[in-house]
């Protein structure tokens, strides 16, 4: 595994490599600690911030590269990249707000939907992971972020609880509601949902990750945070789809804007799959112009 952790010489950045450092070292990762500033003032407690961390990560055994830059972090963040494949890229993600629909500082969001590789945004002082919640779902598209939240989890000796949230039957049937779901019932059903938990489950439980499944019924946010603020979780897991227009910008949709928002624990946000939605596009799109050339020639010939 290789590991991008960005730094800018804040408290944010330091709190992101020393969990940056415990994850390399679990994972038996090699680490790029890329140090940013913006400006020429800034560098000596940049460069006082890198030497630290570099420090922690070789004490803990883990290969570590130092680099430094001057420019604009995102732009830099993305070149190095888009240069070199990472498996994952570590940043902090200070509190700026508490209301209106961007808490933390906007290089936050700005790099978690330019990048290719997840991102762990890391809030508060977490210093090890030991428990995880991957909000699923019930998709396809998750399956990038629970191999990914398996690799981690081995490495870190965790438990990983896939959760997801079930609508509440309409008014006119409220009388058949239940706050529990049959789990078991639904892991052995032919749904989407049903199959799709299974194999994430299988997945996990292959690498020897003690795996949980649970439901909730009701509004996706209030009962994710309550779920979180329920199991004391250190990580939590969420996607991000690609971007329509684009290959290379990606969604940030409402859960995961507020699950990055309000979260005080890490978040990682993991991308759905690049090749096949972005094949899958582009294919859709030349079906269109040729369908189009064929309507057209249709009304030369008339």
């Amino acid at each position: 595994m290789k590991i991008l952790i960005c730094s800018d010489g804040s408290e944010p950045a330091d709190r992101a490599i020393r969990l940056g450092a415990v994850i390399a070292a679990a994972c038996q990762a090699e680490v790029t600690l890329l140090g940013i500033t913006e400006t020429l003032g800034d560098s000596e407690p940049l460069l006082n911030a890198l030497r630290r961390g570099q420090q922690l990560l070789m004490d803990k055994k883990v290969p570590v590269e130092l680099v430094t830059k001057f420019g604009q972090p995102v732009e830099e963040i993305i070149h190095r990249t888009e240069e070199i494949h990472y498996d994952l890229v570590i940043i902090g993600a200070a509190r700026k707000e508490t209301r209106g629909l961007f808490w933390r500082s906007s290089k936050t969001y700005k790099i978690i939907k330019r990048i290719h590789p997840p991102v762990l945004a890391v809030t508060g002082n977490i210093t090890t992971i030991k428990r995880i919640l991957v909000c699923t779902g019930g998709k396809k598209y998750i399956e990038n972020a629970v191999t990914l939240t398996g690799q981690i989890a081995r490495g870190m000796g965790a438990t990983v609880t896939l959760f997801h949230v079930m609508a509440e039957p309409p008014a006119l049937y409220s009388r058949l509601y239940h706050q529990d779901v049959d789990v078991e019932a639904v892991l052995s059903s032919r749904s989407e949902l049903g199959r799709n938990l299974r194999a994430q489950k299988a997945s996990l439980e292959s690498l020897g990750v003690p795996t949980e499944v649970k439901f909730r019924q009701g509004l996706v946010l209030p009962e994710i945070f309550e779920e979180i603020r329920a199991g004391d979780y250190d990580l939590v897991v969420t996607g991000a789809s690609l971007s329509r227009g684009t290959f290379h910008t990606y969604m940030l949709g409402d859960v995961t804007r507020e699950i990055v928002n309000r979260t005080d624990c890490a978040v990682l946000v993991v991308r759905a799959a690049i090749k096949s939605e972005a094949t899958g596009s582009l294919r859709a799109w030349l079906d269109r112009v040729a369908r189009r050339r064929l309507a057209l020639k249709g009304v030369e010939k008339r």
